[in-house]
């Protein structure tokens, strides 16, 4: 069955509470399903306040990080703020969380980057944690990373058992939790153990099937995510012209070298007119199943989602 879109908007830069909420009612009002603030230790407002503020100015849309960095709070504390976020809206959090990728932050603030499947069993504990302070009662966990004793987290949130999940990552050890522990899957641009290469759809296409693999029967219940990366999504009748300039970008920046045809298929590079850019995310969806989408800045995705929402 094909899973009706969901479109997502995000804000970066710094700006007042009434300026964030008037961006925020025109994605609702555009007929976005979520409005979501990366969690990155730069230039940016916090994502617990600002999630709060966009729910405070709107009534049906949804709010979540994209995505919360475990390494960064204890998933306890998290707990609380995200409950609280949750009654504070009535309803309409989304717990967006990942294992944590940049170490140039960890390094700026002393922070230990741990190897990937060290901060992958943090984040497997740290859910573990998160919904035994959702649930009812108290609960216990003796791991490696965490150990809570017969904690009774309050709040709880609106939405039983727990507020969706959605964890994010590239890599098969991180999806087949996700697959396992979450209602939305983030796939992103690369598999960090450089089995696969960056950006490509076959890449898209492998983790995907390491999605459903590891959800067995429960895989059509999942949604899944992808995401502009690296480049802004860029509605242009030069397609050809700037994805030349993107894969430039990418061989001098980021290592990556890719054909022109490559970024213009690429599931997390968005370039082209209108009708191609919709066209490129109705044959995702087709395809791999994927029907989320985190388009950008609101402001500049509109037409895109007059054409998509709702279908």
């Amino acid at each position: 069955m094909t899973k009706p879109f969901q479109l997502l908007a995000d804000a970066r830069a710094p700006r007042s509470a009434r300026e964030l909420g008037e961006q925020a009612r025109r994605a609702e009002d555009a007929g976005f399903h979520a409005f979501v603030i990366p969690d990155h230790l730069m230039d940016q407002l916090s994502p617990v306040p600002a999630m709060a503020a966009i729910a405070a100015a709107t009534e049906r849309l949804r709010i979540g990080g994209f995505v919360l960095n475990n390494d960064l709070r204890h998933p306890a504390v998290l707990a609380q703020d995200l409950a609280s976020l949750d009654v504070l809206s009535e309803g309409r959090l989304d717990v967006a969380i990942g294992a944590g990728w940049n170490r140039a932050e960890y390094d700026a603030i002393g922070l230990a980057f741990d190897d990937g499947p060290t901060r992958v069993s943090r984040l497997e504990e740290a859910i573990a944690v998160l919904k035994g302070c959702f649930a009812d009662g108290p609960f216990s966990l003796a791991g490696d990373h965490y150990q809570v004793t017969d904690h009774d987290a309050g709040p709880k949130p609106i939405q039983r058992p727990h507020p969706p999940f959605m964890i994010g990552g590239g890599g098969e050890r991180i999806l087949s939790l996700a697959a396992r522990e979450a209602q939305i899957v983030g796939l992103a641009p690369t598999a960090p153990d450089g089995r696969l290469r960056r950006f490509v759809r076959e890449t898209t296409r492998q983790q995907v099937a390491w999605v459903r693999e590891a959800a067995g029967d429960r895989f059509d219940e999942l949604v899944l995510n992808v995401y502009p990366s690296f480049h802004p999504l860029t509605i242009t009748d030069d397609a050809r012209g700037e994805a030349r300039r993107v894969a430039d970008a990418l061989r001098r920046h980021a290592g990556v070298d890719l054909s022109d045809e490559e970024v213009l298929d690429s599931a997390h590079l968005y370039i082209g007119s209108l009708d191609a850019l919709v066209e490129k995310i109705e044959g995702i969806r087709a395809e791999l199943g994927i029907s989320s989408f985190m388009l950008g800045e609101p402001d500049e995705m509109w037409p895109i989602v007059e054409r998509l929402a709702g279908s």
